[in-house]
């Protein structure tokens, strides 16, 4: 037998109560976030601890096991970005190279993570559509990153793509004619 549904009492923290600048906009309900982006979250921030402290992949990678919430992504995708990102870092930051403005490792360390990222998914992940991994980049450094950052992975990405997806991003381009 279920429980009898208990009314919702308004409190200080909820939506009635907070001031019209802070609501959350009408029309738009929050959806929980997929297992996948939770796991590029997860990796960015085990990233970011590489990029800043240079401890290696398996200690970062056990502390990432321990954060709350983590049972709620998708491990597989987290694993192959963090230590896909790790092994391939050179590699990673030479497709980079062809497409920011200065050197990656004067890159704020949370851009770097995220175009790591998207330049990992662009290039292994390839039942991701190249559009959608930009996005979910994109989407990161908006919660993470800087003020405009999220406009510069966005460029740097979209560039990228052109190189690592030739033909999926010229079918796309053809299709907009």
């Amino acid at each position: 037998m279920s429980e009898p549904a208990v009314p919702k009492v308004l409190s200080d923290e909820s939506e009635a109560a907070k001031p019209a600048s802070k609501k959350k906009p009408a029309g738009k309900p929050t959806r929980p976030k997929s297992a996948r982006r939770r796991s590029r979250e997860v990796a960015l921030q085990g990233l970011y601890e590489w990029l800043v402290s240079g401890a290696e992949a398996n200690v970062i990678d056990a502390h990432m096991h321990e954060q709350e919430g983590f049972d709620k992504c998708d491990a597989a995708h987290f694993d192959a970005l963090l230590h896909g990102c790790i092994l391939e870092a050179s590699t990673i930051d030479a497709v980079l190279a062809r497409h920011v403005d200065r050197k990656t490792s004067q890159l704020s360390p949370i851009e770097h993570g995220v175009l790591m990222i998207g330049v990992y998914e662009l290039t292994h992940c390839i039942e991701i559509p190249y559009k959608v991994a930009i996005n979910e980049a994109v989407e990161l450094a908006k919660s993470f990153g800087g003020t405009d950052g999220h406009k510069y992975v966005n460029g740097v990405l979209d560039k990228a793509a052109g190189d690592l997806r030739p033909v999926e991003v010229e079918a796309m381009r053809a299709s907009r004619r």
